[in-house]
């Protein structure tokens, strides 16, 4: 059965693509099982705890649980049925069939495999099972307020795979996955450790204007062991997952959340195997979970997400060594080969040989897009050196301070685009699409001063004024850092106020200022606030820090809705493009579990509900069961209007009534 969506729950759906983190020992190392992993999580109060089902009236108590397990006495046997195996199930697709329909183990526990799910072929590639559900217990993040439960669904692969067998196909099948259950809260991808770093940088430029969370991780050795890391991994990417919306493709590990095509895998050995040198984590996990959400991507732009499904398979990495000679480097990017990435030494120099500088310039000369890095772990390429800027003469491009993993997964992603030239392909390898490199970095900002800082808080009240004041009737304010106690001695004054207080009266009055404006439908106010704010700045940064997912998204107190969600609730079309443009996360719920959307569509404002879908808006949280409420009263009054705009913001889409 299809439970109802809590507002209190997030979904996620895991995708296992096999590795270590779910292997046994077997007569030959570790090999994978079927089910293992699924059913150690279930028998795991921390990874399931029944008495957090929200389907029985009487979860957290015995008969609650008794109820849950399919029993009536303590001592007898849960009574599993296919039809419904564990009481809750979720509806996953996948373009190849769901489940093992033959078992490595033919031992395996028969109630495993009647747990097995039934699937159902709807189209040649398009398969769709009802998966049974795990729970955690609530739990509030740091910071937060409200508790919540993460439910989750297993999709299994058949066969389960071990990451060094990884390849394009599978990258495509993933994201093509992910496309298909979109209407799951965020992502967790388990994969092994070898090719996580190609995978995630892959995932990266595959999935088009993502808007929720995907996270890969794995494990340096398996859950089957007492001593392990697959407990802190899995369990950190699904509390990332459950509770913030942090739309990139990232890679989670030993306690670190990272950006994920700017990770390489550093160790075989230490429980930290992935290492991020030349960008910071996105976040870190401690007795705190600190999110860098100055750092975190956003949308920018009205379009949907899409996972683009091709990549071009002819692309190959070239290490530069001393004594490489130009007929190495010629037969290397002989046809089919249409794009290298080339290794080369410190900042990106390559020796001067006329053999070699030949051997590359003939073959950018053909259309090869060849693409230089660093071996270094760390640091960038440029043309500091003359032996940097003769491979940038001979048509080499800089590929700044990228990985080799993401250099690969890019060039292969942009040489798969039939619509781009060779020119446009190499203009766009210096440039960032998926914040997978550095910007080169212009002159160093000042940091403000005091008065500065003043000058803007006085700016805001006056925003604040013109709001809520008739025009003619607006004072003049005037705010100053002078404590005015003119009688107090000068060596027993208080200190005047730092440029961080002052940024920190600033991050409290911007999100009064922004969600008023939203409101009111006006746009100088919230052009003012984004205006205002100058990523470049380090006091400007620490102002956007204070703020969970910068000023766009800052959420109100009690209600828990942004600023999309007040400008969509009063109909403000022109409010909602601008904060759409200026990242808007289309995703968030508030504190009642609605979208957005549903705001929007609950109140019939056809023109807002229509800029959202176009920015990849969908119904999800607790927008399920009060939408069904209410199209049972349109359809009652006959409500044409109302059926209208409940379709365009995808109610038979999310329903499954919809053709597709």
């Amino acid at each position: 059965m299809e439970p109802s969506h809590a507002s209190d729950e997030s979904r996620v759906l895991v995708i296992y693509t096999g590795g270590t983190i779910g292997m046994l020992v077997g007569q030959q190392g570790y090999v994978p099982e079927p089910y293992f992993l699924t059913e150690t999580l279930r028998s795991q109060t921390r990874f399931h705890d029944p008495l957090q089902d929200s389907l029985f009236s009487n979860s957290g108590s015995v008969q609650g649980f008794r109820e849950w397990s399919g029993r009536s006495s303590p001592g007898e046997v849960a009574n599993i049925t296919p039809e419904d195996p564990q009481g809750r199930t979720l509806l996953v697709r996948s373009s190849r069939p769901i489940g093992h329909t033959t078992a490595l183990n033919p031992s395996l526990n028969a109630s495993l495999l009647l747990n097995q799910p039934r699937c159902t072929k709807i189209s040649e590639n398009l398969y769709e099972a009802h998966l049974p559900t795990l729970v955690t217990p609530k739990s509030k993040i740091p910071g937060g307020n409200i508790s919540k439960s993460i439910r989750y669904a297993i999709l299994e692969w058949n066969p389960l795979l071990d990451s060094s067998n990884i390849d394009i196909e599978d990258w495509i099948r993933i994201a093509t996955e992910i496309e298909l259950n979109y209407t799951f809260d965020a992502f967790v991808i388990l994969h092994g450790t070898d090719t996580l770093a190609y995978t995630s940088s892959a995932l990266s430029f595959l999935l088009e204007d993502l808007g929720k969370t995907v996270i890969l991780t794995g494990a340096q050795i398996p859950l089957s062991q007492l001593r392990n890391d697959a407990v802190d991994n899995l369990m950190g990417a699904l509390t990332i997952a459950g509770h913030y919306i942090i739309p990139e493709c990232c890679l989670y590990f030993n306690h670190t959340l990272f950006r994920g095509n700017r990770v390489t895998k550093m160790s075989s050995y230490d429980l930290s195997a992935f290492s991020s040198l030349n960008f910071p984590p996105l976040v870190n996990v401690g007795i705190d979970i600190v999110v860098n959400w100055n750092d975190v991507l956003r949308q920018t732009g009205l379009r949907k997400f899409r996972a683009h499904k091709h990549m071009n398979p002819h692309v190959a990495t070239l290490r530069l060594f001393p004594g490489i000679t130009g007929a190495t480097i010629r037969a290397f990017c002989m046809p089919p080969i249409r794009g290298v990435v080339l290794e080369t030494f410190g900042a990106g120099n390559a020796p001067q040989r006329a053999d070699v500088m030949d051997a590359l310039r003939g073959a950018c000369d053909r259309g090869v897009v060849v693409v230089a890095i660093t071996q270094c772990a760390k640091g960038s390429v440029s043309d500091a050196y003359e032996t940097g800027r003769t491979l940038l003469q001979a048509g080499v491009v800089p590929g700044s301070d990228m990985t080799p993993e993401c250099a690969l997964a890019k060039l292969s992603y942009l040489l798969s685009k039939s619509e781009l030239s060779i020119k446009e392909v190499r203009d766009l390898i210096g440039s960032p699409l998926r914040g997978e490199l550095s910007r080169p970095s212009g002159v160093a900002v000042q940091q403000p001063s005091v008065e500065q800082n003043m000058d803007n808080i006085q700016q805001l009240l006056s925003q604040f004024v013109r709001l809520t004041r008739p025009p003619s009737v607006l004072p003049t304010i005037n705010v100053t850092s002078e404590t005015g106690q003119s009688t107090v001695s000068d060596a027993a004054a208080p200190w005047s106020w730092t440029a961080a207080e002052a940024a920190t009266t600033e991050a409290v009055l911007y999100p009064f200022l922004v969600h008023l404006a939203a409101a009111r439908d006006d746009l100088d106010g919230l052009q003012f606030c984004f205006n205002s704010v100058d990523t470049n700045d380090p006091a400007e940064v620490l102002k956007l820090g204070m703020i969970p997912g910068g000023i766009v998204n800052c959420l109100e107190a009690g209600s828990g809705r942004s600023p999309l969600h007040v400008a969509a609730l009063n109909g403000n079309a022109r409010s909602v493009e601008l904060l759409l443009r200026c990242g808007a996360l289309v995703h968030l719920r508030d504190s009642l579990g609605h979208t957005a959307l549903y705001l929007a569509a609950r109140q019939g404002h056809e023109e807002v509900v229509e800029l959202l879908v176009q920015a990849g808006a969908t119904l999800g949280g607790s927008d399920m069961h009060f939408a069904a409420s209410l199209l049972a009263d349109t359809a009652r009054s006959q409500d044409q209007t109302a059926a209208r705009i409940w379709h365009k913001a995808g109610w038979q889409a999310v329903t499954g009534n919809s053709e597709k």
